[in-house]
């Protein structure tokens, strides 16, 4: 996926009440590789990724590219927020919008915490980029990341089957900026 290339990157940490929207740094890295080796955290994406592996893999700061944002409660990593462009091959609604991707530890579940975030970058996302309309794939199993979609403001535009499963994609309108 290619990314907001236009976009000043990093931006100032986004502060909400509770989190903090940052730029990953080395200290994310343990944070990271368990993010990407939980189970429960791939049970929608494709399935978890080998610990020795990722140990082996990531670098030492992960994940540090426009539209990556840590999302940070009490000075921990608990999640990671991702905006970047779609490509569209999957879906040709998607290309070239904004794609939003989230994961969260599942420690922090449960919280409204990916509400938050996500609010958090999609807001920021509407002051750098008036305008854009955003994008979310999600599998319609995974109830709970349909409700925050919906919560979010997204509606659906399709579903349709991909990876062994019935997948659901939604559009999120342009904010019109003010006048």
């Amino acid at each position: 996926m290619t990314e907001l290339k236009s976009v000043t990157w990093p931006p100032a940490p986004i502060k909400t009440e509770r989190l903090v929207l940052r730029e990953s740094e080395a200290r994310d890295r343990a944070s990271f590789i368990e993010l990407l080796a939980s189970p429960e955290v791939h049970t929608y994406l494709g399935g978890p990724r080998r610990y020795d592996e990722l140990e082996r893999e990531l670098p030492e700061i992960p994940e540090r590219w426009p539209g990556s944002f840590v999302v940070e409660l009490d000075g921990a990593m608990i999640g990671q927020i991702l905006l970047r462009r779609a490509p569209g091959h999957h879906r040709p609604a998607a290309a070239g919008k904004a794609d939003l991707g989230y994961m969260f530890l599942p420690r922090a579940w449960g919280f409204g915490y990916a509400a938050e975030a996500c609010a958090a970058a999609l807001d920021w996302l509407d002051g750098v980029l008036p305008g854009e309309p955003v994008v979310l794939a999600t599998q319609t199993a995974n109830v709970d990341s349909m409700r925050l979609a919906a919560k979010l403001g997204f509606t659906e535009v399709e579903r349709f089957h991909a990876w062994d499963a019935e997948q659901w994609f939604g559009l999120r309108p342009p904010v019109t900026p003010p006048a």
